[in-house]
């Protein structure tokens, strides 16, 4: 075996060309590696018991067929675990002891120690798949801890993949199976043969060298060409006002300096477009100046509907809602497309993992009890061959995005409830991915809490490694074909069971006799520390002792510290006399809590790190500047309508073959097997799920879910998005948004005079006039809609640079995307409304006038075809019969609901029909 790894190592050489690699196949493939100090490596390989009870295998198998490699007769897995400890305590008798009472389910799966003969049959292939070295792994941090219990001591995990493919298949095929279906270089290495290293790879110890950046005497061009090879991201006014400051100071910026100031100025961190002054003109108008765009549209909406129901609207992690007289609801929706354009699974999990976080952290604390998710893709259907460069093949990015919201949603034991996904060939190299999550908290918490001079900044759950570095800098442009290898670094893995811990702790710590042990609570998220630490000291001014921030492995600087993105970590305001005891609660939780500076009322942020002997500054910024000093220029918009013609299509010859070809469509086809790998139980408050009927196979408008199941009030969820519409009009497409959203809502029983909604933007990039001058009309439909409906904005994300530019240099802009999600508080969940026909003899009604209105619609994508008229909204007679329609339902004359969407009234009727 030995001697065909060597051959197959040696002829196939490096494979996939950005970054897989190869180890010298001539190691020792026995049960152990042996080490100088007597640690060794040594390897478990758990697999199934019987080939059909291993369904990752049959997927694989099925992806590869798919690509076209018939060769492929069979695969199979096994899960590897790489154990490294003292000899003295991994004997044989404890390696098994181990597998099996912690690794294997003795039902379907067996073990073995060592490696496997996998090449003892004739054209056996295996492909291994290992995290590179600093990537999160949960399980084998899971795995960690589990033998700590068992057998008292400590052991090092790390886990791989295992794929034996049958058949004779052929080195350069082998090669594509890995680059495309297996190995994400990113954050994994790929061997064509068991691999077993001699040792873990272990951190170098940081040597501590403070970095002045010298930007005082630089011209433009050199600040442009700093903020490109630093990977700030900001553009030449930004840096020269960074310039002047250090200018006025009289000395040069620290790199740290500088991060923070990337960190916060960040597009997704600031929303600077949204908040820009716009000069915008329409074609044949006078320019118009807009002072502050998303302040004059969304945010004034709110403010102008001044609804008494809406607790906390866009200035905390969530936006908040009554839910009854004691307790409150809070949403909060999030894009999380650039890290999972490179790694989906990942950059959906900690997508998921940030949005719940935010809901831990509005407020003093809310618990989460729903999650949504919406996705778009380009078709998955694509042929391998004309995805570009540097992309992930959009099926493989659709399943991996799906399973990453699944396991970190399922892990933390919170429903999985409402979603949708969108297909566009324009998503191809920017998958857009949202996630949401919603919580309940007493009203009395709802309220963010300020921190306070002498206040402790106590850093709860997961520890800091250089996962996620320049995550929010890199998530405000565009992605290139390089990005992959660039900014692999930027990618998080998330711990789903490091968070529900910590939770555990927050929600303990707010209900602690005598009162909440903290004065105010957010979240670790984009820019890290630098960012969550920041927000909150933004008018106290804060003192951070970076040596004391627990770090994974050895080797990160001080500026790599403070803005890691690494995930489940929460930053509080303590009082002082409460450390004690949120730190013995910590203790009990089994969450790691640490000291690591203090709110100190002086204004300033200021960084300290401490080495053999000595402490240094190695930052010291006015918070004023950090939070005021960024330049705010005036933004050019221009809308010039498109140039569309109105096709001519012919009605169908066979509407039957019609309505088959629409319900194959990938947008409007039934979600079934995304749905299911969901949990919608856990907690036992979901009264409307994704699928109903009696079979449960018929797309839902909206869910419903009761938070507290003392209570017979319930939440119902849903969601508007019509990217369809975005190319042709996006001033219709906004309000066909909101339209959407409330009608989904109404047809479950939600009351349309208690509807509050989200917003979530993503657009190409809007230093192009065009870009920028549609979102200002999409902008000016959310203000329009959400008076017309009365729907006020309770929070909102967004993404403004979707773009990928290709080795040719090549621009994919994605369609105008706008999410609308909204939320509505039900009196009785009882009375929830599904939209699966009941019983034979029930009339149809369809409620609302149909006009030749076929822009964007999937019938004409069917004929290749865009079209110019797309459905516009009546603002009247909307919000009109959306009252209506739940009239009829709360007086009981309604027994099923359904609103015409993609595929229009043919298939609203199909749907309605087969879930009844």
């Amino acid at each position: 075996m030995e001697a065909t790894a060597r051959r197959r190592g040696a002829a196939l050489g490096v494979f996939g060309g950005r970054g897989l690699e190869f180890w010298d196949f001539s190691y020792n493939p026995a049960l152990s590696v042996r080490r100088e100090n007597d640690m060794a490596v040594y390897r478990i390989e758990v697999r199934a018991i019987h080939a059909g009870d291993d369904p990752s295998a049959a997927s694989v198998l099925h992806e590869i067929q798919e690509m076209g490699f018939q060769e492929a007769e069979a695969v199979r897995t096994a899960r590897v675990f790489l154990l490294q400890g003292a000899e003295a305590l991994l004997t044989g008798a404890a390696l098994e002891r181990i597998a099996r009472e912690l690794l294997i389910d003795p039902v379907t799966e067996t073990f073995g120690i060592g490696t496997e003969p996998s090449h003892a049959e004739e054209g056996a292939s295996v492909i291994e798949v290992h995290l590179k070295p600093g990537v999160m792994d949960p399980v084998a941090a899971s795995c960690e801890m589990a033998i700590g219990d068992l057998l008292g001591a400590r052991v090092e995990v790390r886990t791989g993949r295992k794929y034996t493919i049958l058949g004779h298949v052929q080195e350069d095929m082998l090669s594509l199976i890995a680059k495309r279906v297996l190995v994400n270089d990113s954050i994994e290495t790929g061997y064509f043969a068991e691999f077993t290293p001699r040792e873990f790879p272990v951190g170098q110890a940081y040597r501590f060298a403070l970095t002045h950046v010298p930007i005082g005497e630089l011209s433009d061009e050199q600040l442009l060409e700093l903020s490109r090879r630093g990977h700030l991201f900001l553009d030449l006014a930004e840096m020269q006002a960074i310039q002047a400051y250090f200018r006025g100071q009289d000395r040069e910026p620290t790199d740290a300096e500088l991060e923070t100031l990337a960190q916060t100025w960040s597009e997704h961190c600031v929303h600077k477009t949204l908040k820009a002054q716009v000069e915008f003109r329409e074609a044949g108008s006078e320019p118009v100046i807009i002072d502050n765009l998303v302040k004059q549209t969304v945010f004034k909406a709110t403010m102008d509907l001044a609804c008494a129901w809406t607790l906390s609207v866009f200035k905390d992690n969530a936006g908040v809602i009554a839910f009854d007289d004691e307790n409150a609801v809070c949403m909060k929706v999030e894009t999380h497309n650039r890290p999972s354009a490179i790694e989906p699974y990942g950059g959906a999990a900690t997508g998921i993992g940030g949005c719940i976080r935010d809901v831990m952290g509005t407020g003093l604390g809310a618990r989460p009890f729903a999650n949504t998710d919406i996705f778009c893709f380009a078709d998955p259907r694509t042929s391998p061959a004309t995805v570009p460069p540097g992309v992930i093949h959009p099926r493989r990015a659709m399943q991996r995005v799906v399973a990453g919201v699944r396991d970190y949603g399922n892990r933390m034991g919170i429903p999985t409830v409402n979603g949708a996904l969108f297909f566009h060939e324009r998503y191809i190299g920017n998958p857009l991915v949202f996630c949401g999550s919603v919580g309940v908290l007493p009203t009395r918490f709802a309220q963010k809490g300020k921190a306070a001079a002498g206040d402790r900044i106590v850093v709860l759950g997961g520890r800091t490694g250089r996962d996620g570095i320049h995550g929010a800098t890199f998530s405000s442009d565009v992605v290139t074909a390089t990005h992959a290898d660039e900014f692999s670094h930027a990618v998080q893995i998330g711990n789903a069971i490091t968070e529900k811990k910590v939770l555990d702790v927050i929600l303990q710590a707010r209900d602690a006799a005598g009162g909440p042990l903290f004065r105010a609570i957010t979240d670790c998220g984009a820019g890290g520390l630098s960012s969550a630490i920041g927000e909150m000291g933004e008018e106290m001014g804060a003192r951070v002792d970076l040596h004391k921030v627990p770090l994974k492995y050895e080797g990160l600087s001080y500026a790599e510290i403070w803005i890691s993105e690494a995930q489940e970590r929460m930053v509080l305001a303590v009082p002082a006399e409460n450390v004690e005891r949120l730190l013995g609660l910590c203790a009990a939780e089994n969450v790691e809590g640490t000291d690591i500076g203090e709110f100190d009322g002086s204004g300033r942020l200021t960084l300290h790190y401490a080495t053999e002997g000595a402490v240094h500054c190695v930052a010291q910024l006015d918070m004023a500047f950090i939070h005021d000093g960024i330049p705010k220029p005036v933004r050019k918009a221009v809308y010039t309508p498109p140039t569309l013609r109105e096709p001519h299509v012919a009605a169908p010859r066979d509407f039957a073959a019609t309505l088959h070809q629409l319900l194959a469509m990938p947008t409007i086809a039934s979600k079934h097997w995304v749905i299911r790998q969901y949990d919608h139980e856990v907690q036992g408050g979901t009264v409307v799920k994704p699928l109903v009927g009696p079979g449960q196979d018929g797309p839902g408008d909206a869910s419903v879910v009761r938070p507290l199941l003392s209570s017979p009030r319930a939440v119902a969820l849903a969601n508007g998005c019509q990217p369809g519409m975005g190319d042709i009009d996006p001033y219709q497409m906004a309000l066909n948004g909101i339209d959407e959203a409330v009608r989904n809502l109404v047809c479950v029983g939600a009351d349309p005079e208690r509807i509050a909604i989200l917003d979530n933007f993503c657009w190409p990039k809007c230093t192009d006039p065009q870009h920028l001058g549609a979102l200002v009309k999409a902008c000016q439909a959310c203000y329009d809609g959400a008076m017309a409906y009365g729907t006020p904005f309770i929070s909102g994300k967004d993404s403004l640079s979707n773009e990928f530019i290709g080795e040719q240099g090549q621009r994919i802009a994605i369609p105008y995307t706008l999410l609308i999600s909204a939320i509505s508080v039900m009196k009785d969940a009882a009375k929830a409304v599904t939209m699966d026909a009941k019983r034979a003899g029930n009339l149809l009604l369809v409620v609302g006038q149909t006009q030749r209105e076929l822009g964007g619609s999937c019938y004409l994508k069917l004929h290749d075809e865009v079209g110019r008229s797309v459905p516009r909204v009546d603002l009247k007679v909307g919000p009109a019969t959306a009252k209506g329609v739940a009239a009829l339902i709360a007086q009981g004359h309604v027994a099923a609901a359904h609103d015409c969407s993609e595929g229009g009234l043919a298939v609203a009727l199909a749907e309605l029909r087969f879930a009844g």
